[in-house]
């Protein structure tokens, strides 16, 4: 896994406490308010150790204030053991107020923090400015500490300069991987679930060819449920990425999110017969979809219609269950559809006034008037449906779904219609 960046690093930390900033090379967490709600300091060091995403081991301190914390972590790092005197006895170079002026503090046997605090606050601040007096006095708890506190913003979105020129998609997912790992500890914060993604690349020239270039070009990775799962973000985007063309190399990298839902977490069950091993089903629907393209993958969904045949319609995977919440069925409560609908209506034979398959057919229930349509659609020619239907027993098929056209044209005419529409298990 490659290290996320610093802006990510502060939102992992953001976990054990809501005051997270960075001051100079070290991320500052202020744990004096929660502390024990991790069994104190000492345990919430080893907690922050455990659960460290930078594949270096982390090096940590503590401090009165965050300036004494940070000038022991600079004596950790350089092997020296901190001074028992605290903040009096620590060296100048760990000031970072100080850095500046070091050769001149020297001239004036000035090497420790004591040693620089003890001159005459006018002359210090005249000389060397008040920046230097205005650290110590917060080294010493004389004024309050200001900094700038981290806070997750309400959209993801990072960019990324690639090392060197990516012409394929395998190099851009490489790249990729590290703006996932930030996305995941800011949806693990924010505790908000994945919908959709835009992957988007730099492109490095303005012309090829002869031909104009756009300044970028991106992938939108959607998933129909929302997830945290890095792993399967990965492979989506890397079934997109390898259908995709890259125009030119590209430079440059950023990931934002889309849409984003309230995270809700696993539900796991404690029967090992519930706990299933493999891909899920949603995973496999979105991975094909992906690979084959949002249209090949199709799924039913619900219409709100009253006509039989415009009930259900075919839409893509990742949308349909966002279309069936949209449409909600119109169909009444007591009406006995069929189990199977033909894939178009069955005009009857007649036997003298009675509508025959494979037998005269005799009705048993109806008529269930159908009024639907009137808004003409294209596919419909643009009349309207007018029908009755019946449930109806043939000889040999047993029960059927049928319908008899209501047209005044036709009915003035004498010609009477009859459709068979579904059949009965």
């Amino acid at each position: 896994m490659l290290p996320p960046s610093a802006e990510a690093l502060g939102w992992w930390a953001l976990q054990f406490t809501p005051r997270v900033a960075w001051v100079d090379e070290a991320l500052l967490l202020e744990v004096s308010a929660c502390e024990r709600l991790w069994g104190g300091r000492l345990g919430l060091m080893r907690q922050i150790a455990s659960l460290n995403p930078a594949p270096v081991r982390v090096r940590q301190v503590q401090g009165a204030t965050s300036l004494v914390a940070l000038a022991r972590l600079r004596m950790f790092v350089r092997g020296q053991r901190p001074p028992a005197d605290l903040p009096g006895g620590l060296p100048l170079d760990t000031l970072s107020a100080a850095r500046d002026h070091l050769d001149v503090l020297a001239h004036l046997g000035c090497r420790s923090w004591g040693e620089v605090a003890a001159l005459p606050r006018g002359g210090l601040a005249r000389r060397f400015g008040k920046e230097l007096r205005a650290a110590l006095d917060e080294a010493w708890g004389l004024r309050p500490e200001s900094h700038r506190w981290l806070t997750l913003p309400d959209v993801f979105e990072q960019k990324l300069e690639l090392p060197a020129l990516a012409e394929g998609a395998s190099e851009l997912m490489w790249s990729a991987n590290r703006l996932l790992t930030a996305l995941q500890i800011w949806l693990r914060a924010r505790q908000r679930g994945a919908v959709s993604l835009e992957l988007q690349w730099t492109l490095d020239l303005k012309r090829f060819n002869g031909i104009d270039l756009p300044p970028h070009q991106q992938i939108v990775v959607r998933t129909a449920q929302p997830t945290q799962d890095m792993a399967h973000l990965r492979r989506l985007m890397a079934e997109k990425l390898a259908l995709t063309t890259l125009a030119a190399p590209a430079s440059w990298l950023r990931l934002r999110t889309l849409d984003t839902t309230p995270w809700a977490g696993a539900s796991t069950s404690f029967l090992p017969e519930d706990n299933r091993k493999g891909d899920k089903l949603h995973e496999l629907v979105e991975r094909l979809s992906a690979r084959l393209g949002p249209h090949q993958v199709l799924v039913p969904a619900a219409q709100a219609d009253h006509r039989a045949e415009r009930m259900q319609a075919w839409r893509p995977a990742l949308h349909g269950k966002e279309a069936a919440s949209a449409l909600p069925s119109q169909q009444q409560p007591d009406a006995l559809y069929p189990a199977w609908l033909l894939p178009e209506p069955l005009r009857l034979e007649m036997d003298g006034e009675r509508p025959c398959y494979r037998g005269p057919l005799r009705r048993l229930i109806g008529p269930q008037r159908i009024e639907a349509g009137w808004w003409g659609h294209v596919q419909d020619g643009g009349r309207p449906a007018v029908r009755d239907y019946y449930i109806a027993e043939s000889p040999e098929a047993g029960l059927v779904w049928i319908f008899r056209e209501r047209s005044a044209v036709r009915f003035a005419a004498g010609e009477v219609r009859w459709f068979l529409q579904g059949l009965y298990a």
